[in-house]
């Protein structure tokens, strides 16, 4: 729920958004989180900035995702 509030502020914001929670949001475990995370590495690798929420450090997904966007010198901004 707070990705999606945060994907609608950016898009507002004017900002085109692809938002992790809802690109797998209708298909539960099926895959398992391992897939998703690798889903997930290979848009961050794509996009021109990642946007990290409140809390970020207490996922393990997140802070992978946050490496990777900063090796490839991403712009990162935080949710404030």
């Amino acid at each position: 729920m707070l990705a999606r509030k945060a994907a609608v502020k950016l898009w507002d914001e004017g900002w085109a958004v692809i938002c992790p929670h809802t690109n797998s949001a209708f298909m539960g475990s099926r895959l398992g989180d391992d897939k998703f995370l690798e889903g997930d590495l290979e848009i961050v690798s794509r996009v021109d900035a990642v946007y990290m929420l409140k809390g970020w450090q207490d996922s393990p997904g997140a802070r992978e995702e946050l490496g990777l966007a900063i090796g490839l010198g991403k712009e990162i901004r935080y949710e404030g």
